[in-house]
């Protein structure tokens, strides 16, 4: 995935989020419902962590340094992590902490009862707008793979992280639709406490699957199949090495990949020979796979008794 599409995507979670936090904050002001100022929260957190995003790919964008010299690619995915605890910490747990309050101390609501109804509707069109142009973005990348497979392998995460997002606000959207719903139909505020818990129990979920994700990701993940395979048919295309010994490679960043690979040799060949050898190795594996910024070959001869190959 390009940088380009991720960016759009945040920006239009940012733009969508903002305006539907200021409407929310209005409808709670004249009903107070809880349900109206979790969500309110929520796309307040949701603001706040597309603004994350998008600092993270600006810094990650840095030349390298002699203290950085594989760059700083992987900012990318601290703030992505930044945003899960955001997520279930000012989110999911005030949700939980409001919903419990409004279900102790229930309040029927008696003033401009229409206006959390045409607020959530509102708010549904311009999300559900936002998730679509996440979606669009998404499908230019995924291929083949299906949406739980591209959340748990994408080695981007942007996309994954306002796929989520927008997902877990369309549904809590729904949630306090219900809630503001019964509450108005029966007069019990009840309702209004149980959707604002449910929207914090949503919340809390999506964050700990961002959270586990990202922190996969900070770590350090490898090359996805189908490259590590480009790799190795790149590598066997010419004839500089007898076999793969073994290879390594991990993500620098969403887009920068490092590959260290030790290739067996032929024991009279010269010094020159193996040194054009690994530059034309290098230049078959940055064909295959353009990702591949730092690549690392190490030439040895083969000890492995003829039987064991």
């Amino acid at each position: 995935m390009s940088a380009a599409g991720g960016t759009k995507a945040v920006v239009a979670a940012l733009a969508a989020n903002l305006g539907i936090a200021a409407t929310k904050f209005v409808a709670f002001g004249l009903t107070f419902s809880s349900s109206m100022l979790a969500e309110a929260i929520h796309s307040v957190v949701d603001s706040g962590n597309q603004v994350l995003l998008l600092v993270g790919g600006r810094r990650a964008s840095r030349e390298p340094t002699p203290q950085h010299p594989f760059g700083y690619g992987r900012e990318r995915y601290v703030y992505a992590f930044l945003v899960s605890i955001v997520l279930f910490s000012v989110g999911g747990l005030f949700a939980l902490y409001e919903g419990w309050h409004k279900i102790q101390h229930p309040e029927e609501i008696t003033s401009w009862q229409w206006v959390p109804i045409a607020v959530l509707a509102a708010a549904i069109v311009l999300e559900s707008l936002s998730f679509r142009t996440a979606i669009n973005e998404t499908n230019q990348i995924r291929g083949k793979a299906s949406w739980r497979a591209f959340i748990r392998h994408a080695r981007v995460p942007e996309l994954p992280v306002i796929l989520l997002e927008d997902f877990a606000a369309l549904i809590g959207l729904a949630l306090a639709l219900c809630g503001v719903g019964l509450t108005l139909l029966t007069g019990n505020g009840v309702w209004d406490g149980l959707g604002t818990a449910a929207i914090g129990v949503l919340l809390v979920g999506v964050a700990a699957v961002l959270g586990a994700e990202t922190k996969s990701l900070l770590i350090g993940e490898a090359a996805t199949s189908d490259q590590i395979a480009a790799i190795r048919r790149a590598i066997e295309a010419g004839d500089e090495a007898e076999r793969i010994i073994h290879m390594r490679t991990v993500h620098l960043g969403p887009e920068e990949l490092l590959v260290a690979v030790k290739i067996a040799v032929r024991h009279d060949d010269s010094a020159a020979t193996i040194a054009r050898g690994i530059d034309a190795v290098e230049e078959r594996i940055r064909a295959a796979v353009p990702i591949a910024a730092v690549i690392y070959v190490e030439p040895d001869l083969d000890r492995t008794p003829v039987e064991a190959r």
